[in-house]
């Protein structure tokens, strides 16, 4: 009997298995076992909350731990038999028939070389086409991830939805017939969120399976087969996906779903007393026009912000949001009108908390370190630090750990609390959340609105999520691609 190719394994044999599957640091158990077997055109969606384990189970199927953590347990890939702790002998897999959409996108992404580029060395080294079809794979690749204007911008030119959209190009052009997924739709605005699901689904039709690890109800309701819940390092719910979504048998995974931002309370606009009670003005954009590259994004922007003001601003990817946001903080030049800041504050008291965290931490610093400098230099008593930590879940043994041994939703937190050590007047928050599963994202949330009222920090956030947008505030500005003007003033 001739064997059959990876995307036409027959459904009785499952593309993926794991028996006893975990994750150890020296003695310590950081994922207990797992069982698991996913068929071919089967989606298995992991949820639960931040720094339950997710990431780790997709890096110890692919054999990319981090340094000083080990997998045990027995591994089943398209009919190859392994050992997990043998990474290295999975490797021939990467690629052809195993393929990792990392959570962090700069990690999938070469700083060196334009979006095209890498995807032409990856259809031609990877899938072997030949030099005569490259091409067309290429431009119909650029078209999906809605790139094609931007094909010659290498990834540190690019916003983060782009770059989420690009390193999901890359990590499917090799053909692999099952992808282990860690938030892909993460960064993406509604239009990119839905073509990601036509994507995914178009694999599991050519008899393809996938991995999602996903704080994104939608996207979980949108793929069939099963559902995993993680807390706390360990499964406590795994059935089909529509009774784990609809019938939850788990308190957690109900506390999970109810938590999802339309269903937070909405906040109420400020009395007119507080909006003229003569607030001092801290920055103030005037007749403002910003740009990427040579292409504008914004024009016209007359924005302002008094103490304690908080504006929102929800729009798709590439809409030009981070890059007000730079330009408000003096990062990026503006390409005509002015940024007016409050005199006479120091630099720093204008913070930026980053879309993507783990390119603002030193790598191999333990955390403590990073929070006990900004808390020394801003005169941030440590048990108040503590504090913060405590509300929004992050435990202070992890503080021992470098950021590259924490997962991106404890990295999060941990940045939100830096910025909050700086006791900053105005604060750019970037997509702060976007790795935090609802239940922290709502906690963290709270406790960040706590933490920055007493101080009149005034604050802007920008977010893809139509949904957060509204739970922030009363009246978000959203914005289109396409530059047009804007004005916010209260």
């Amino acid at each position: 009997m001739p064997t059959p190719t990876p995307t036409l394994r027959p459904v009785s044999l499952p593309v993926l298995q794991a028996h006893g599957l975990s994750v150890w640091s020296a003695a310590h158990c950081l994922m207990p076992p797992i069982d698991l077997a996913l068929q071919a055109g089967e989606a298995l969606c992991v949820i639960g909350e931040s720094g339950a384990g997710k990431s780790l189970l997709l890096q110890a199927i692919m054999g990319l731990l981090p340094e000083g953590l080990r997998a045990e347990g027995n591994l089943l890939i398209q009919g190859q038999a392994s050992s997990a702790a043998d990474a290295r002998g999975r490797r021939a897999q990467w690629g052809r028939q195993l393929s990792l959409l990392p959570q962090e996108p700069t990690r999938a992404l070469d700083a060196l070389r334009s979006v095209h580029q890498q995807l032409d060395a990856v259809h031609r080294w990877v899938a072997q086409l030949p030099a005569s079809t490259r091409p067309s794979h290429n431009l119909d690749a650029l078209k999906r991830a809605r790139l094609t204007d931007a094909c010659s911008l290498r990834p540190w030119q690019l916003s983060g939805g782009m770059a989420q959209r690009a390193a999901t190009q890359l990590a499917l052009a090799g053909g692999a017939s099952l992808l282990l997924a860690d938030e892909p739709s993460k960064g993406l605005d509604p239009e990119g969120i839905q073509a990601l699901i036509v994507q995914l689904k178009a694999l599991m039709d050519r008899g393809g399976s996938v991995v999602v690890v996903t704080h994104d109800l939608r996207l979980a309701q949108a793929l069939p087969g099963q559902t995993m819940v993680m807390r706390h390092g360990q499964v406590v719910e795994h059935g089909a996906t529509e009774q784990v979504l609809t019938q939850p048998r788990q308190a957690f995974t109900r506390q999970w779903l109810d938590a999802a931002p339309s269903r937070w309370p909405r906040p109420q606009p400020p009395a007119q007393a507080v909006q003229a009670s003569g607030s001092a003005t801290v920055l103030r954009a005037e007749n403002l026009v910003i740009t990427r590259g040579h292409r504008i994004l914004r024009q016209g922007l007359n924005l302002q912000w008094r103490t304690g003001d908080r504006h929102v601003i929800q729009g798709p990817s590439g809409c030009g949001k981070s890059t007000l946001g730079d330009t408000l903080l003096g990062l990026l030049p503006p390409h005509r009108g002015r940024v007016l800041r409050a005199t006479g504050l120091a630099p720093t008291a204008f913070q930026k908390l980053y879309q993507d965290p783990v390119q603002s931490f030193a790598p191999h610093q333990r955390l403590k370190h990073h929070l006990q400098e900004v808390a020394r230099r801003h005169g941030t008593p440590w048990p108040q630090v503590l504090q913060w930590l405590d509300d929004c879940g992050v435990a202070e043994p992890m503080l021992d750990r470098p950021a590259t041994q924490v997962s991106g939703g404890e990295l999060q937190r941990v940045a939100v609390v830096r910025a909050l050590c700086a006791r900053p007047v105005f604060l750019f928050a970037d997509e702060p959340t976007s790795r935090l599963d609802p239940v922290t994202q709502q906690s963290t949330c709270e406790m960040l609105h706590k933490a920055l009222a007493p101080e009149g920090t005034a604050t802007l956030w920008v977010t893809h999520d139509a949904d957060l947008a509204h739970a922030l505030s009363p009246s978000p500005l959203q914005w289109r691609l396409g530059a047009e003007a804007s004005s916010v003033s209260q």
